[in-house]
C-alpha cells in the first residue's frame, strides 16, 4: 500500500469529545488512513462525570504487534497519546517494527495540567514516558 498511514495509540473514551474519538475523525479529515491501538477503553471521559469504567489493553499489544508482522502492516507515522508506564516497551516495539523509512513519531506525554501529575502518575512513570519521548521528531 502506498498510501499515507499514521498509528495512533491511545486511550478511546466511549462518551466524551477526547482521545481517539477525536484524533480519528481529525487525522482521516486531512486525507492520512488513521490506524488505531486502543491503550485502554473507558466507559466514558474521566472529567465531568461522577466516575468511569477502565479496562486496560497491554496485554492485547504484543499480540496485535504479531499480526501486522504476520500481515506486512506498516506505518508512515505514530502519534500516542494516554498510556501506561507498561506499555511504553511495546509501543517502542511496535515503532521499531512496523515503520516505514523515515517514518515521523509524535508523541503527547499527556501526563497531567497545571504543572501537577495526574492521579496515579509517578516518576517511574514520567521516567518511561521520557524513554519515549526520546524517540519522538516532536512532542506535543
Amino acid at each position: 500500500m502506498n498510501d499515507k498511514r499514521l498509528l495512533t495509540i491511545q486511550d478511546i473514551s466511549c462518551v466524551g469529545q477526547c482521545s481517539l474519538t477525536v484524533a480519528l475523525p481529525i487525522i482521516s479529515a486531512c486525507g492520512v488512513e488513521c490506524a488505531i491501538l486502543p491503550s485502554s477503553v473507558l466507559s466514558n471521559h474521566t472529567a465531568g462525570f461522577s466516575g468511569w469504567t477502565f479496562r486496560d489493553l497491554t496485554d492485547e499489544m504484543p499480540n496485535i504487534l504479531a499480526q501486522w508482522k504476520k500481515e506486512k502492516v506498516d506505518f508512515d507515522a505514530f502519534y500516542t497519546g494516554y498510556v501506561s508506564k507498561t506499555q511504553i516497551p511495546h509501543i517502542l516495539d511496535i515503532m521499531q517494527e512496523t515503520a516505514r523509512p523515515g517514518a515521523l513519531r509524535i508523541v503527547d506525554p499527556v501526563m497531567g495540567d497545571g504543572g501537577k501529575l495526574y492521579a496515579g502518575f509517578t516518576a517511574e512513570y514520567v521516567k518511561k514516558m521520557r524513554d519515549l519521548c526520546r524517540t519522538a521528531d516532536y512532542i506535543l
